[in-house]
């Protein structure tokens, strides 16, 4: 096979997809480009999950007429112009790759004006070359992008769903609104306001993006260690994600990924919060450009330190002295959520819906309110893994129910078997007579994160089919006016924004039973909780009745079984 130099579209094509993986990819390299140029306002608009469109308009400095042109080729920059530049980058951007890379997938336009011209300038391709032409338009820079991947339609079966990349694209939007709570974001996804700051301080930007409730619990971070100082808001331990989405690292105000100074934030709320739990933060790390390499990658999310354990060794430090010297006492008040007294039903086919013959069993929850256990009808066939009749001794340690069966002794893990039993509850009535749901006596308001907003405007449906009643009220805001019967007296926002998190989870089916997992592990009875002899044996009850008695549903074991012949060894009685 003989050697051979690429033709010049196949190389621009290799070198867009490492700079252009997606329509975030391009929304991160031009909202760099529009703060670079110092801009103060930036609008950032996405159809179709950013394969129809991308447009990133800003206030900026905007680029001569003359330059132009060359702003499309690759490795032409104004952000550096020697070797030794690169030992200490202050820009955000610098290879020169951007928009040669863009342009080298999709269809662009871009239209500026510099400060001080008399005229501004619009670049457009034809046939793969740019023409300019004179254009009016205010000082700074549009650039608009359509038709992402259409000269390479293979990579767009790499995409996930609209939503997903919508909420792709919010991330990174939302990501340089924190870095930079001087600058106007406005985002707009699908024609409808995602995101919009006003410019100000941290806090102000982190209202606008987690919303008011959140913030107002963030507390500050202000730690210094030798050369480096980090700085930003974090989390009291009462606020919590089901993953660590919302914790926004940054290095001298660059957006970075970083398993090792994320490890360094999960460490430092060790003993603080449940395991599985994350914070939501927002950190940056200033340190001398030249301690720190930004130029290991392509897209520019990762760096190497010259020193890392002592970057993380600093961050690890600073958040945990906050916590320790800042974190407010929990206060536990009344529940801000009244109920209606009667349940309703909602279901996937109206018509199907039916009312039991009779009512299921309750398991009662003392001051958590009562829940109701499932209405399961034992198989045709008896699985193998179905438990026998078993007698109910005690608690221990406020989690574990001890029951005696005919082969030895059983120790039940209290929140994994009431999991178990809730999952296939929900189960049971989404494909029979729909899921259960609790109206509230007043609409609650819910502010969610623009990347929440995102996947909850497409799967609203879904989410209405597992009792969410959710009425659209603001740009991010709705108005609950109904829950899951399961969630009654708990903690139903979290339990929102954990099941929006599992809208990306897989296929349809593998979403669906992900979704019915989280509400059966946020509606179940939680470890350390006391529960009475009537509780323990409805709960045992319920369980005999379970198809998978022995694990929860997210695979962990809900009980072991101490058998009679060990215990007799152990007690030396054979």
């Amino acid at each position: 096979m003989p050697i051979r130099l690429l033709e010049p579209n196949v190389v621009s094509q290799i070198a867009a997809g490492e700079v252009v993986a997606r329509p975030a990819s391009v929304v991160k390299e031009l909202v760099e480009n529009a703060l670079d140029a110092g801009a103060r306002q930036i609008q950032v608009t996405a159809r179709g999950g950013g394969v129809t469109q991308i447009q990133v308009s800003d206030d900026g400095g905007g680029i001569p007429a003359a330059e132009a042109a060359l702003a499309f080729t690759r490795h032409a920059t104004s952000k550096i112009t020697r070797t030794d530049d690169l030992l200490s980058v202050t820009t955000l951007g610098f290879r020169g790759e951007a928009l040669p890379s863009i342009a080298a997938v999709s269809d662009v336009e871009l239209t500026t004006l510099a400060h001080g011209a008399a005229a501004g300038t619009r670049i457009d391709f034809q046939e793969g070359a740019p023409r300019a032409q004179a254009a009016a338009r205010a000082p700074g820079t549009t650039v608009n992008v359509s038709h992402l991947f259409r000269q390479v339609p293979a990579r767009l079966k790499f995409l996930k769903s609209t939503a997903t990349e919508n909420s792709r694209v919010s991330a990174v939007v939302s990501a340089y609104a924190l870095a930079y709570p001087e600058v106007r974001f406005l985002l707009r996804i699908e024609d409808r306001v995602s995101l919009r700051t006003g410019g100000g301080e941290l806090r102000d930007a982190a209202t606008d993006v987690f919303g008011a409730q959140t913030a107002g619990e963030l507390i500050a971070v202000n730690g210094e260690s030798p050369g480096i100082r980090v700085s930003g808001l974090i989390s009291t331990p009462q606020i919590s994600r089901a993953n660590r989405a919302q914790i926004f690292l940054y290095v001298n105000q660059r957006w970075i990924t970083s398993v090792a100074l994320s490890r360094a934030v999960t460490q430092a709320f060790h003993g603080l919060m449940h395991e599985g739990r994350y914070p939501v933060a927002v950190l940056n790390v200033s340190i001398d450009p030249a301690e720190v390499d930004v130029n290991i990658h392509p897209t520019k999310t990762e760096v190497k330190f010259r020193d890392e354990g002592a970057v993380f060794s600093a961050v690890q430090r600073a958040v945990r002295q906050t916590l320790v010297e800042e974190m407010p006492v929990h206060r536990v008040g009344e529940t801000s959520t009244s109920y209606t007294a009667a349940t309703a039903t909602l279901s996937f086919n109206p018509a199907a819906a039916r009312v039991p013959d009779s009512p299921p069993p309750r398991l009662p929850l003392g001051p958590l309110g009562p829940l109701e256990a499932p209405n399961l009808t034992p198989l045709g066939v008896t699985p193998r893994a179905a438990l026998p009749a078993l007698r109910v001794v005690g608690q221990v340690l406020l989690t574990y129910v001890v029951a005696e069966g005919p082969d030895g002794l059983y120790i039940i893990d209290q929140h994994a078997a009431h999991e178990r039993i809730l999952f296939e509850q929900i189960s049971a009535a989404r494909a029979d007579r729909g899921v259960e749901v609790q109206g509230l006596l007043e609409p609650v308001t819910l502010e969610l994160s623009p990347a929440e907003d995102a996947r909850l405007t497409e799967h609203q449906d879904s989410m209405a089919a597992f009792g969410f009643n959710l009425e659209l009220f603001g740009e991010r805001s709705y108005l609950v006016r109904a829950v899951p019967a399961v969630l009654r007296g708990k903690d139903w926002a979290e339990a929102l924004r954990a099941t929006l998190d599992q809208v990306t989870a897989g296929d349809q089916a593998d979403w669906l039973e992900h979704v019915t997992a989280t509400l059966a592990c946020h509606g179940a009875v939680r470890a350390g909780k006391a529960l009475n002899g009537e509780e323990m044996r409805e709960l045992v009850r319920a369980l005999e009745l379970t198809a998978l008695p022995h694990t929860c549903p997210h695979g962990r074991p809900a009980m072991i079984v101490l058998a009679e012949e060990k215990l007799a060894r152990d007690f030396q009685r054979s």
